[in-house]
């Protein structure tokens, strides 16, 4: 252990050395470029995640995930603690009386993906036990796919009465269960993963793609480098409003046109396997975004939904 801390510290050394006479004969800018190019290597990326475990996501943000199973009917949750993931406690849930992905409203599904826990409602009807943790869906990928229904939560058992075997697409558990999943948890650094059969568990070689593509995306959008954009994004791209491809790059291609200088600045990036019904490798990536030029300044969240495929990464949907 001494000897591999030693020579992580001895090529740290090295690495900043560099650094400095870059610094010292080219200046600060050409630092940037060093640090930003490193960025985009996927090989510095594969590095960087090798002694982390990313079975269940990447996250820069989240401190905790919700896998739900639903043939298993099995609900587990981890902490994100020292690079790994810790099982905190695993319980069984109900879920939708019908199998297979949400698409319609009253379809009795659950939906499966990616999903954020936006709200806790503590004043619920007693059938939902004593309070209920609303989900993201349908977020903007379900929307792109048209598909409907909303009010997917997490809750508890009715108070009085019987409860049915199955729901209507939300994940139901016991009371006492429910409460101590919220107490373990800070709900707005959690994510909910929900798989119809076996979780398909993320790699570093996905993730480490993912990384350095979102940095060579952001260099072709910085610097209004349009094919190079645009080559990120899978021709079968749809918007939550529906848009296509075809209306998006039309889009970008003005936009780009007036060749604006730009900053932008990612932070907190969140990156999660994403289970669905389509066949498809999936992942969805959240982020912090500063996006500043002469005539728009943002700061907000940034989600993408990236299908990976023969090495390659592809946008499938944004927002």
């Amino acid at each position: 252990m001494f000897k591999f801390v030693f020579f992580v510290f001895i090529a740290f050394n090295m690495y900043a050395n560099d650094l400095v006479n870059v610094y010292r004969f080219e200046g600060i800018s050409a630092v940037e470029k060093v640090i930003e190019n490193s960025l985009k290597d996927v090989n510095y990326w594969k590095n960087y995640l090798e002694n982390k475990n990313v079975d269940y996501g990447y996250y820069e943000y989240k401190k905790y995930v919700i896998l739900t199973q639903k043939e298993q009917t099995e609900m587990s949750l981890y902490e994100i603690v020292n690079n790994n993931y810790k099982l905190v406690l695993r319980n069984s849930v109900i879920v939708g009386e019908n199998s297979g992905d949400k698409y319609t409203e009253g379809d009795k599904k659950t939906p499966e993906g990616a999903y954020e826990l936006i709200e806790k409602k503590s004043q619920v009807d007693q059938f939902y036990g004593p309070f209920a943790l609303v989900t993201s869906y349908p977020n903007s990928f379900d929307k792109s796919l048209d598909k409907k229904g909303s009010g997917i939560w997490i809750h508890g058992m009715p108070f009085d009465g019987d409860r049915e075997k199955f729901t209507k697409g939300c994940i139901a558990l016991d009371n006492t269960e429910l409460e101590n999943l919220e107490k373990n948890i800070d709900y707005k650094k959690t994510i909910l993963l929900t798989s119809e059969g076996d979780f398909p568990k993320a790699s570093k070689d996905d993730v480490a793609l993912i990384l350095s593509s979102i940095y060579k995306w952001k260099d072709a959008w910085k610097y209004s480098k349009i094919e190079d954009y645009l080559s990120f994004y899978s021709k079968d791209f749809k918007r939550a409003d529906k848009s296509n491809f075809n209306q998006f790059r039309d889009y970008k291609e003005q936009i780009f046109a007036k060749n604006e200088s730009k900053t932008i600045n990612f932070s907190n990036i969140d990156i999660s396997p994403y289970p669905n019904s389509l066949g498809k490798k999936m992942y969805k990536v959240l982020m912090d975004e500063e996006y500043l030029s002469p005539s728009v300044r943002f700061y907000g969240k940034k989600e993408l939904f990236f299908e990976v495929a023969n090495n390659e990464l592809k946008i499938l949907s944004e927002d």
